[in-house]
């Protein structure tokens, strides 16, 4: 074992708990995906199958970019900022649209989608780290300081909005805390949030007023989930999925029912993704649903370790908004599986059928990994 760690450079714990979830994530898929078959046609292993591929590009980047030295994530970010509001413009005119959103973009030839937000988020993270080293100095600054950095925020989170309200609303939740811990004046930050709600508040009521307009075409969608998480005995048929989720963690118990034996996950949309945590628990219990937290929490701990070891800033802000980024997904996939909010669509990192999410996460993880190596190059200089 030790032999193949030796490769692997940067943290070892991460690339453990990584490489695990990696591997078990081909076991859940397949047994998580019924509900696909019974909708798309095809067979559990075509599924896998297709998981196992992004798996592999996954590793195949994580492994290339763990060993790339940092700096070129802050020369690159400014460019990677541009590509994802490309990528969104794009997405926002032409994307393909699933389940009423029109979220991803086709890849022609091989039958694949690509999500765009899950690259603008983590280019918006690397290129919002960038910009307050840079204007560390200028923060009181408004026109100067302040402003700059608030800009692409606003940009990447008002492209995705409009079909991804959850994600917009964490992506720019994450910002803030950075720029929190980036020393920048909380009245300025607390200005941004009031002004942030004010505005949201004229898009609902400008969509209310004009519905033809079609700025916000999912609004109806997101007001239905909060109206139907908040009364459940009254909207049984529209909150079936949210209280299959709960049955189905209940049926779980301590032990689980077993591999493949979970029932609740043929009736749940996207099982698989969205309500991963709730096949989890019904087919592997509760002791195990606690483990998992568990590793999600260490994973997050050896991350802001790094972080905290680092010292370059960019490198700390990075692994900062990182880990807090695969922390809020995994988090609110679990609230979300017990009733706690209201349904959306968060997957868990790294466990979740494969796709943009996965490549990304383990891009992700590969930018920490290559964080950390320069570190033990640099101690054992």
């Amino acid at each position: 074992m030790n032999k193949y760690l030796d490769y692997l450079k940067g943290d070892r714990v991460i690339w453990i708990i990584t490489l695990l979830m990696l591997a078990f994530s081909l076991v859940s898929v397949y047994s998580f995906v019924p509900i696909l078959v019974k909708i798309e046609g095809g067979t559990p292993f075509k599924y896998l199958f297709k998981h196992f591929v992004y798996v592999l590009i996954g590793l195949g980047l994580m492994l290339w970019v763990h060993r790339k030295d940092p700096k070129y994530f802050s020369m690159l970010s400014k460019l990677a900022f541009y590509l994802a509001v490309g990528l969104l413009l794009f997405t926002f005119f032409f994307g393909a649209k699933v389940n009423g959103a029109g979220r991803w973009v086709s890849i022609p030839f091989v039958g694949l989608t690509f999500q765009s937000s899950d690259f603008a988020k983590l280019a918006i993270i690397v290129y919002l780290s960038r910009l307050m080293v840079k204007k560390s100095k200028l923060m009181n600054d408004w026109k100067k300081g302040f402003w700059p950095i608030m800009l692409p925020i606003f940009i990447i989170c008002g492209l995705i909005v409009k079909d991804n309200f959850s994600t917009a609303a964490i992506l720019f939740s994450i910002c803030l805390v950075m720029l929190f811990l980036g020393k920048v004046p909380f009245g300025k930050i607390a200005i941004i949030l009031g002004s942030g709600a004010i505005f949201v508040a004229c898009l609902v009521g400008l969509q209310k007023a004009v519905p033809e307009i079609n700025l916000l075409p999912r609004l109806e969608t997101w007001e239905n989930r909060i109206l139907n998480r908040m009364d459940d005995e009254k909207n049984v048929a529209a909150n079936a999925q949210a209280l299959n989720a709960k049955l189905g963690i209940y049926n779980g118990g301590l032990m689980g029912q077993g591999v493949g034996d979970g029932k609740l996950k043929e009736y749940i949309p996207e099982a698989y993704a969205d309500f991963y945590y709730a096949s989890f628990v019904e087919e592997f219990g509760i002791i195990s649903a606690v483990f998992l937290i568990l590793l999600y929490l260490i994973l997050l701990f050896r991350i802001i370790k790094i972080a905290l070891r680092s010292d370059k800033l960019f490198e700390t802000y990075l692994c900062i908004g990182i880990g807090i980024l695969l922390l809020s997904q995994a988090s609110v996939n679990m609230l979300v599986c017990t009733g706690i909010f209201p349904v959306t669509g968060q997957n868990m990192p790294l466990l979740a059928m494969g796709g943009s999410a996965l490549i990304m996460t383990c891009l992700s993880i590969g930018i920490i990994q290559s964080i950390a190596y320069r570190q033990m190059k640099t101690t054992n200089e």
